[in-house]
C-alpha cells in the first residue's frame, strides 16, 4: 500500500511540476521588475533661449572661390552668433563682397545682422552700402551706386537693397531722396515711395 500511494504522489508531482516551476518563474520575474532601478527620465529639451554661444573680438573673416581668389571678406569689433536664430550679430561691422564680373560692394553700419551663410544682412545706424562696377573696354561706365540711411536691408547673392526708413541714393552724380527703397540691381528696377525728392545732374557734370 505505502508503495503504491508513493507512487501515485510521485506521479501527481510530476503533473504538477511543470505548473509550479512556471509558476515560480513567473513570481521571479515579477520580483525582478518590481525591484529592477528604474531607467533615467530623460531631461526634457529645454527652448534655446537668446544667448550667444561664441564671440570674437576685433576679427576679420575671408572668403575664398575655388580658385584662391578672395570673394568677401567681413570685419568688426565684437561678433556674437545666436544659436536659436542662427544669426550673427556684428558690431562696427565692415564687409566687403567681390562679384564675379568684378563689382565690389562694401557696406559698413554700427551694427549688422546677418543669416547664417551671409547671403542677408541688416544694417543699423549710419549704414552705407557702396556698389561699384569697374569699366570695360567698348561698353559704357556703370554708375557708382551709394546708398545711405539708419536702416538698410541686403541680400548679397540677389543684389538687392531695401529699406522701410529715410534713405539716399547717390547714383554717379544724381541724388535721391526719399521714405522708403527698394532696388533690384539683377532686374534694373528701383522704387522709391514716400516724399522723394531727386537732384539730376547734366551729362556735362557727370563726367
Amino acid at each position: 500500500m505505502k508503495g503504491g500511494r508513493l507512487r501515485q504522489g510521485w506521479e501527481r508531482l510530476t503533473l504538477y511540476l511543470p505548473v509550479l516551476l512556471m509558476g515560480l518563474l513567473a513570481l521571479g520575474t515579477w520580483w525582478l521588475v518590481r525591484n529592477a532601478p528604474r531607467p533615467v527620465q530623460a531631461a526634457p529639451e529645454q527652448p534655446l533661449r537668446h544667448e550667444p554661444d561664441y564671440y570674437m573680438r576685433d576679427f576679420s573673416v575671408q572668403t575664398f572661390d575655388a580658385a584662391g581668389r578672395t570673394t568677401g571678406e567681413l570685419r568688426g569689433t565684437l561678433a556674437q552668433h545666436y544659436p536659436d536664430t542662427d544669426t550673427l550679430e556684428v558690431d562696427e561691422a565692415r564687409m566687403r563682397s567681390l562679384a564675379e564680373d568684378g563689382s565690389v560692394t562694401t557696406a559698413s553700419a554700427r551694427r549688422a545682422l546677418s543669416n547664417a551663410d551671409g547671403s542677408e544682412v541688416q544694417l543699423f545706424g549710419n549704414a552705407r552700402v557702396v556698389r561699384e562696377t569697374p569699366a570695360r573696354a567698348g561698353a559704357p561706365a556703370t554708375p557708382r551706386l551709394e546708398f545711405a540711411g539708419e536702416f538698410l536691408h541686403a541680400w548679397v547673392h540677389e543684389e538687392r537693397v531695401r529699406s522701410d526708413q529715410p534713405v539716399q541714393l547717390r547714383r554717379g552724380a544724381d541724388t535721391f531722396t526719399a521714405d522708403r527703397l527698394e532696388y533690384d540691381h539683377l532686374a534694373q528696377v528701383l522704387q522709391l515711395d514716400g516724399r522723394v525728392r531727386g537732384t539730376l545732374m547734366p551729362p556735362a557734370a557727370r563726367r
